[in-house]
């Protein structure tokens, strides 16, 4: 593959935790063509042979349409994907990431070397699919909160390398960032408390990080334990209804609280008005469905 030179500057901070202080994690330019080679190593391996079949010289020119109504999400990385394969191709873009797609929309158009476009199609679509999906999958849930004052949260639940990837996305879709990783943020769960002792003692401990803490209950006993305790955040797990509604009266404000646990698009707006300030949702990122995009050649062949 011929390599490219540059593919352009791109920056995207996520501010991750809301609550406390917050760690700046970017997303660099670098970072996607990382990902982006890695994609293509285990798809292109030695060489695309198919696409050895077309003559070296031949051009040619796409558009990518949108099949279903999408949030577009990962231009960034469809760039760097063909730019990576050869520096010759172009891209035009006609939507921007957020932006949402109504069905037979063209996204982009491209031309430039007719192997490469071919060779880069597969793994350029799969990362626009993919981050698109989420994004669109989290627009859904925001806007069904949409009014209430609670905001969708993202987990650690991501794809394994694709995790400031997919925070993105998130982000795009209109959902908020929760930790990125274990390094940032220290969220005490039932197995930490076990180990430590009690919930006050492993706020206590976590306090003396200068890290924000979140700590997860499962009943409102839990709750007033760790608001004793000084946590800055409090994770109810798997709360009902009304025991959700007696958490923020106890809570009164004084805490942030977060849902989580079996939040579906059909019961969140539920969970929102019991008086949550964050409810988590693992599957905007675990349980994706990526978008329908076709990339098709326009008819006719060119020569370079």
């Amino acid at each position: 593959m011929k390599r490219a030179v540059g593919v352009g500057q791109f920056d995207y901070t996520v501010d991750a935790p809301e609550s406390g202080g917050r760690t700046r994690v970017e997303v660099t330019a670098e970072q996607i063509r990382a990902q982006v080679r890695g994609a293509l190593d285990e798809d292109v391996g030695a060489g695309d042979l198919t696409a050895a079949l077309i003559p070296a010289n031949a051009t040619a020119r796409a558009t990518v349409i949108a099949r279903e109504r999408a949030v577009l999400c990962g231009r960034e990385w469809f760039d760097a994907a063909f730019a990576e394969i050869d520096a010759d191709v172009r891209v035009t873009w006609h939507k921007l990431d957020g932006e949402r797609l109504s069905p037979g929309e063209v996204l982009c158009e491209l031309s430039g070397p007719a192997r490469a476009l071919l060779t880069g199609e597969r793994t350029a679509l799969n990362f626009l699919q993919l981050l698109s999906g989420t994004a669109t999958a989290t627009r859904a849930y925001a806007e069904a909160v949409d009014g209430t004052g609670a905001r969708v949260l993202d987990t650690r639940k991501t794809i394994p390398g694709l995790r400031m990837a997919q925070k993105y996305a998130v982000r795009c879709g209109g959902g908020t960032n929760h930790r990125m990783g274990l390094f940032d943020a220290l969220l005490i769960k039932e197995n930490h408390i076990v180990s430590a002792g009690s919930i006050s003692d492993a706020v206590r401990a976590g306090k003396a990080s200068g890290k924000p803490v979140e700590v997860e209950v499962e009943d409102l006993d839990g709750l007033r334990e760790a608001m004793a305790a000084g946590a800055d955040r409090v994770l109810l797990d798997n709360f009902d209804l009304h025991t959700m509604r007696e958490a923020a009266r106890v809570a009164n404000g004084s805490i942030e609280l977060e849902a989580s646990g079996n939040v579906t698009l059909q019961g969140i707006r539920e969970i929102a008005e019991t008086g949550v300030d964050y409810i988590s949702v693992g599957a905007i990122t675990k349980n994706v469905k990526a978008v329908d995009f076709s990339m098709r050649f326009n008819q006719g062949k060119e020569q370079r």
